[in-house]
């Protein structure tokens, strides 16, 4: 796997790469979870019997009958009415000035002799009476009753007018709507009839003027009448099928009304919709936009992003693929099958092989993916409960692997978990406040602590074979490299202790100042442990390991170099045979870089002047990561710090600053990503740690 991987990087650009890999992984994920959001069709007619039990798959408002049931309630409501005392006075006034014309005309025609005056007079009172008759509701009096009323003396008119006056006045003053004007009419004409101050060759006039006086004063208020049918029809509630709610039961006639339920619902087999699908591509294309966004970001190489996009896409299709197998057996059970779904495993794969960022991004869009696979025809869109335990789920086994090292340890870790889930179902199960039986109990208890020990199980039987086809190194894996019962560590402390004193102090300042600037502390250390494990093949000619004569001093320098220059590829074909992981390679192949051989050059160039420089460098590459840079400044400080007779603080600093000023320089650092402002920091790191080492010791007296 690791050649295919460096085969699609030699060949592919990372983000064209990337987005190839989501876009096959987003139709395989839409490919597997497409069934799980169609919905459930019927091929069912009119008056036919159901052949099951239909329940709605959605909510949805039954809006013919929801206006129905409005407009009927619209019907019902009483129309607002506005009593007005002002229509009243009006009428009244008119009344009043309608007598007062005639007594006034009846004033001037007795003053007349003249027959024409007299018909002038009456011509100008019928002319004012007709302007009363255009100011409101009222009678045109006819000459003949014009002329009574005139032959009448002027005390009957008036008591005539104040009768109908209070007649009048005393009608109006109560509500009248349109349909009881008769009865109000009616009521005045008794009123008039009745009246002793009402002489009788007038009363039949009177009544006509009393009758035309009574109009409607309680009218219908449309404005307000709108707004309380307009209220009355807003506190209906509309009429709803509910999701889950039974439409027809199994052997029951599909009237009229359960088939426009069906209808409503969606639910017949000539209603399928392209919207979910739509839907779910959008879900798809959404999440797969996050795993772009997260993974194009990572601060690794290429090789290394591109193996940690092959292995999230791999392990999170492959958790879809559980899912769906558990989901084909929910349907036997009445409990949520979906709380038996290991949910930590891939979280927990995650955290070890890549990192915390990507196992949260990844739990979270894999509790989406199971809301969407468990969730029931009639149930929401998302099974919420499956979601939130996966979520809180693998939000915990996060948390509880931060210090995890060991593999020993991770059963513990889904113990914590075992819990978590527990807390989890009981607060599902107490907030949803049904009544189960001990076997439905019994049932969740047992699911909390299998899925979190089966996640455990699962990720220690898999992250091997993962590790061993994506060439990653996880740090349970870096742990276990840095056993001291490892072969290999045995063969170097047995071979040439001398050597594996000098690793593991080279160790602990590449640990320190990888810790310091960000860099992988503890893949420094184990790589650390076997970079120079070459030398087990000649212990003898490197100082460390030498107790008497140095053999070098009876060899040509070129000699000398070879044997030099050759324990890092010894010790790259030692590890590979050994199948190492290549980050341990990498780093006993590149710990020396290009550098040069520096004692043995200026050997050889004392007697031969015209020697070739690159001929005493090692073969590289020079440190391609930060790491490997780090170590080899640490590897070369140690050495010199400890070939220092009397080691002080001050010469210690200045001896670290040549050398890496010296890296520096060479060109040591042009292929890694090392800052000025990093080197600076790792130098204090070494001068702090190697001034603990070699502090001042009290002189013990000698013996006497």
């Amino acid at each position: 796997m690791s050649n295919f991987i460096q085969t699609l990087n030699r060949y592919i650009r990372f983000p064209i790469l990337l987005a190839i890999l989501l876009i096959v992984a987003g139709i395989l994920q839409f490919a597997l979870t497409v069934n799980d959001i169609k919905g459930e069709h019927y091929d069912l007619k009119l008056f036919q019997l159901s052949p099951e039990t239909i329940r709605s798959a959605k909510t949805v408002e039954d809006t013919e009958k929801t206006e129905a049931d409005r407009e009927r309630i619209a019907a019902e409501v009483n129309p607002v009415y506005t009593f007005s005392t002002e229509i009243g006075k009006n009428q009244v006034t008119l009344l009043k000035t309608t007598f007062d014309y005639i007594i006034e005309a009846k004033q001037k025609v007795e003053k007349v002799t003249k027959k024409s005056k007299k018909e002038d007079q009456i011509n100008k009172l019928r002319a004012k009476l007709d302007k009363i008759d255009q100011s409101g509701p009222s009678v045109r009096l006819t000459e003949q009753e014009i002329v009574t009323l005139l032959a009448q003396d002027e005390d009957g008119l008036k008591n005539t007018q104040d009768a109908l006056v209070s007649i009048v006045s005393k009608q109006m003053a109560e509500p009248i709507r349109e349909e009881q004007l008769t009865d109000a009419k009616g009521s005045v004409e008794r009123s008039v009839r009745g009246s002793f101050s009402i002489p009788d060759a007038v009363r039949t006039i009177a009544i006509t003027l009393a009758r035309s006086s009574i109009v409607a004063n309680d009218k219908k208020d449309g404005r307000l009448t709108k707004e309380r049918i307009e209220q009355a029809k807003a506190n209906v509630d509309p009429t709803r099928i509910l999701q889950g709610q039974i439409i027809v039961q199994e052997g029951q006639l599909i009237d009229r009304e359960v088939y426009h339920q069906l209808e409503i619902t969606g639910m017949l087999i000539n209603q399928k919709s392209p919207k979910p699908i739509l839907g779910l591509a959008l879900f798809v294309l959404l999440q797969m936009a996050f795993f772009y966004i997260a993974l194009y970001h990572e601060r690794d190489d290429k090789e290394t992003k591109t193996r940690h996009a092959m292995i999230t896409m791999i392990i999170y299709l492959a958790s879809i693929i559980v899912m769906k197998l558990l989901n084909l057996i929910s349907s036997e059970f009445d409990v949520i099958v979906g709380f038996l779904f290991p949910a930590t495993i891939l979280p927990m794969m995650f955290r070890i092989l890549i990192n915390e960022r990507i196992a949260i991004l990844a739990t979270i869009m894999s509790a989406a993916v199971a809301g969407i696979i468990f969730q029931k025809g009639y149930s929401s869109v998302l099974q919420m409960e499956v979601s939130l335990y996966i979520i809180f789920s693998g939000l915990a086994s996060i948390y509880f692997m931060r210090n995890v090292r060991k593999r020993s340890s991770v059963m513990t870790t889904s113990l914590g978990v075992a819990c978590v889930n527990i807390a989890f179902i009981a607060f599902y199960l107490l907030l949803s406040q049904s009544n189960y039986g001990p076997k439905e109990l019994l049932f969740y208890l047992s699911a909390a602590i299998v899925s979190a020990i089966v996640s455990g199980a699962l990720m220690l039987g898999l992250l091997p074979f993962v590790e061993s086809a994506f060439g990653m190194l996880s740090t349970y894996r870096l742990v276990e490299l840095s056993n001291p019962n490892h072969p290999l560590l045995k063969k170097i402390l047995v071979e040439t202790p001398g050597t594996y004193h000098h690793s593991v102090m080279v160790a602990n300042l590449a640990d320190a100042a990888c810790e310091e600037v960000g860099a992988n502390g503890l893949l420094a250390r184990v790589g650390c442990y076997y970079h120079d494990i070459g030398k087990t093949r000649r212990p003898g000619f490197f100082v460390e390991n030498q107790m008497g004569s140095n053999p070098h001093d009876n060899l040509p320098a070129v000699t000398s170099k070879d044997i030099i220059i050759a324990h890092v590829e010894d010790g790259v074909k030692i590890l590979e045979k050994h199948k190492m992981p290549k980050e341990i390679v990498d780093i006993a192949r590149q710990h020396h870089g290009t550098s040069l051989v520096k004692f043995f050059y200026y050997k050889e160039k004392k007697e031969n002047p015209d020697v070739n420089e690159a001929d005493y460098r090692y073969a590289g590459p020079k440190p391609q990561t930060k790491e490997i840079a780090i170590i080899s400044v640490a590897d070369s400080v140690e050495a010199a710090v400890r070939s220092m007779k009397n080691p002080t603080a001050d010469a210690i600093q200045q001896l670290i600053h040549s050398i890496i000023q010296d890296k520096l320089q060479d060109g040591q650092f042009d292929e890694c990503d090392i800052s000025l402002r990093e080197l600076q920091r790792i130098e204090y790191v070494f001068c702090e740690t190697l001034k603990g080492i070699f502090h001042s010791r009290i002189e013990y007296p000698k013996p006497e």
